[in-house]
């Protein structure tokens, strides 16, 4: 009898100290290459106005962006207004705001926020009509993007 018995001859452990250095560089590769994306504009980019008194949005979250501008190709019929990423008419605002409403909790709601990003060169009348359609809905809260003129 033998004081010492044979290891069996089989493959040696995977190390595994180089795993979380492996893990971060590709945490670290997406975090870089990821882009978020908001929404894809099928309308011409709106130029902003200028204002005095620029605020931000503390919560996003809340906020209903509709885009009101001309067309890409540049013909003249007038207004198109966006919601998410489709071109819509102003009837369909109430189901975009009832939408946003349904992702929200009950508490939120009052605090939910339309943002109008309108173009400079907009139609009032159509503006007028999509705050027609949120007071018949009892959404009230308002707010137009600019520009901050002190940043030039």
């Amino acid at each position: 009898m033998s004081k010492f018995k044979k290891q069996k001859k089989g493959l040696p452990a995977i190390s595994t100290a180089s795993l979380p250095d492996i893990v971060f560089m590709l945490l670290f590769f997406f975090m870089t290459v990821t882009t978020m994306r908001e929404t894809d504009l099928k309308i011409k980019q709106p130029t902003l106005p200028h204002a005095h008194n620029v605020q931000k949005f503390e919560h996003k979250n809340l906020v209903s962006t509709v885009y009101i501008g001309k067309a890409i190709d540049g013909s003249d019929k007038g207004d198109f207004i966006q919601l998410n990423d489709k071109i819509s008419r102003v009837g369909d605002v109430k189901d975009f705001i009832f939408m946003k409403r349904e992702q929200l909790q009950e508490e939120e709601i009052p605090f939910m926020t339309t943002l109008f990003k309108a173009d400079i060169e907009s139609n009032v009348g159509t503006i007028a009509d999509i705050k027609r359609e949120l007071r018949e809905i009892d959404a009230l809260k308002i707010s137009y993007a600019a520009i901050n003129e002190n940043d030039k």
